[in-house]
């Protein structure tokens, strides 16, 4: 008789960004998911939506492992794009976070709430 193993299916990573500094949701914001161990590699890039959400494959699993990340979101062109004034360098050029999976079946939600003078990033609801 064999045993059959079922590996859980990874709950994915998902982004959700808004200016707050303007009330709306950020359109355009670049954003760049690195996995960096066990292996270094992008597993996902691309821009935010018209709602602020990053629709990528990655939301449902796509790519995630065991393992550490680094989300790097581009606030300074953002902004720059927008026709907001911004230092250049801006302040706050790119926001860069970096956070662990070890249960791959839940589901890691980032909410991202940023002005060009600051950020806040954390594990949200799913």
């Amino acid at each position: 008789m064999t045993k059959t193993t079922l590996k859980a299916a990874a709950g994915g990573i998902s982004i959700h960004a808004v200016d707050v500094s303007r009330g709306i949701p950020a359109y355009g914001l670049s954003v760049r998911l690195m996995r960096l161990d066990p292996d270094p590699v992008e597993i996902a890039g691309g821009a935010c939506a018209a709602n602020g959400h990053f629709i990528h494959p990655v939301t449902e699993g796509a790519g995630v492992i065991r393992g550490m990340y680094e989300v790097t979101l581009g606030v300074g062109n953002y902004y720059r794009q927008s026709g907001t004034e911004v230092p250049d360098p801006a302040f706050v050029e790119d926001a860069v976070f970096r956070f662990g999976v070890e249960r791959v079946s839940e589901h890691f939600h980032l909410p991202f709430k940023f002005t060009p003078w600051g950020f806040s990033l954390f594990r949200g609801g799913p």
